[in-house]
């Protein structure tokens, strides 16, 4: 048998030349700006023209251009290893990287999976926490990708792992060295923040909030101590809609006013990218400075961890062992009906 993984990213600008375009392609995504073509076209076109100047300044820090698909390979490797191991000899294993905005893009990528000939493909977005405006954007382009390829192989789908095992374990463990750093300065205060998204998205059915917040949850009953004080909070504000709280940057501004340490961790990252190493690493740094935060301290993103490879595997393994189209990590379907855009058919 011949296994297909495909893993889903953002993508990021290779070069300095294709930040435009990049964010043109996010601009122009439905899912991100629903407004009916030509006006989409137009609206992507003036703001990632106008927004152009300030990402090459971000990606300036990053040497003008994203490290994520090189992270997402090493993530791939690794998922490709942990999953062979697991299906043994009678399963060949081959792991697909398709970005949404940059390349390698779904036809890229769908191409790559015709000429393996795979007879099963498992889905399987990088964002734990299912967005309207991520995992289910990348999941239908991968689909209109496919069928223009002509594959026909069987596909199933991993809408999302919000607490998956091995995610929330590679969390804590980057998470306890931290909290025993910080206790020395004081009582700590863990900041769990997870990007934003306009508020009438989630107003809409996204379960993405929900999601975020059952992730940090579930860390926090991982770390089993008593009396911490955690906040979930959302970064990455852009544009005049009123989006989800509260914001990131309010709280590390509130910490400075109470005088406790704080330790970022980026709930609903598992690569290093911009939002990471510039917004949370130098932008917010130097905000929790000016305001008097007597620590600042950030957890790596849980990348290639070997406990979150192997839930991720895992996932994989439930997902060609079990009946199901859409599904979280088992059969059970886990967002509240209130959550209507929900696509998981467990």
């Amino acid at each position: 048998m011949k296994l297909a993984v495909v893993l889903f990213n953002l993508g990021g600008p290779d070069s300095v030349e294709a930040i435009e375009p990049f964010l043109f392609n996010l601009f122009n995504d439905k899912a991100i700006i629903g407004a009916p073509q030509p006006i989409r076209w137009m609206l992507a076109r003036f703001i990632s023209s106008k927004r152009a100047p300030v990402a090459q300044e971000i990606y300036g820090h990053l040497g003008g251009r994203s490290p994520l698909l090189e992270m997402t390979q090493d993530q791939a490797n690794a998922l490709r290893e942990a999953t062979s191991l697991k299906f043994g000899e009678n399963v060949e294993v081959q792991t697909f990287i398709s970005m949404r905005y940059w390349y390698p893009m779904s036809d890229d990528c769908a191409e790559k999976v015709k000429a393996f000939e795979p007879d099963h493909i498992v889905l399987l977005p990088l964002y734990p926490q299912f967005s309207t405006t991520t995992s289910e954007s990348s999941i239908k382009d991968w689909h209109r990708a496919a069928k223009k390829a002509k594959i026909n192989a069987v596909t199933t789908t991993v809408c999302c792992y919000p607490v998956n095992n091995g995610f929330i374990d590679a969390i804590a463990d980057f998470l306890v060295p931290q909290i025993e750093q910080a206790s020395q300065t004081g009582k700590p205060r863990i900041l769990f923040s997870a990007h934003g998204l306009p508020k009438k998205i989630v107003d809409g059915g996204d379960p993405y909030q929900w999601q975020v917040e059952q992730t940090a949850q579930a860390v926090v009953e991982k770390l089993n101590r008593d009396g911490l004080d955690w906040w979930v909070s959302y970064q990455s504000r852009v544009g005049p809609l009123e989006w989800i709280g509260p914001n990131t940057e309010d709280e590390i501004v509130r910490a400075g006013k109470d005088k406790v340490p704080l330790i970022i961790v980026p709930i609903a990252f598992v690569s290093e990218h911009s939002e990471t190493l510039v917004e949370l690493d130098i932008e917010y740094r130097e905000l929790a400075e000016e305001h008097g935060v007597p620590l600042y301290l950030r957890t790596p993103t849980v990348a290639t961890h070997p406990k979150f490879i192997k839930g991720l595997s895992d996932i994989v393994f439930n997902h060609i062992t079990q009946d199901g189209d859409v599904m979280p990590e088992g059969k059970i379907k886990i967002c509240p009906n209130s959550h209507s855009r929900c696509i998981c058919k467990g």
